[in-house]
């Protein structure tokens, strides 16, 4: 017999998120998706006069993007935080020793959330470039 109970919401959760990965083409189409995310975002930061990645390029996480202000920009990211919650953009506060930022870009979340970042930055950038 069981003597406990298993845990049913999770099951039924993880049961669910996997037939939604079958439907949309499974592991290859999402690691398609994430790619293009990561490299969307990636591109920006490594053009982006105002922004810096914080992470050697070719141990990146696809996940997790982490980025920091540029040498001399440092004193505009309480600014930047302002006018990404301004545009909906929550919880990319970075590491609370290292500080910066970090984009959290799962499984879930839509290519246009990276591309609300990506445009809140360039605009961030267009009115405070030197």
């Amino acid at each position: 017999s069981m003597f406990n109970t298993p845990p049913v919401f999770p099951i039924y959760v993880l049961k669910e998120t996997l037939k939604w990965l079958k439907s949309i083409g499974g592991v290859p189409e999402i690691y398609r998706r994430n790619q293009a995310k990561a490299a969307l975002l990636y591109d920006e930061i490594d053009r982006n006069p105002l922004f810096c990645g914080t992470v050697d390029k070719e141990d990146r996480s696809l996940m997790n993007i982490c980025f920091v202000m540029a040498d001399g920009y440092e004193e505009l990211a309480p600014e930047f935080m302002e006018a990404a919650k301004s545009r909906g953009i929550v919880g990319i506060k970075g590491h609370r020793l290292v500080g910066g930022f970090r984009a959290s870009c799962y499984n879930a979340l839509p290519i246009e959330s990276v591309r609300v970042l990506v445009e809140c930055m360039q605009v961030f950038a267009a009115k405070h470039a030197k």
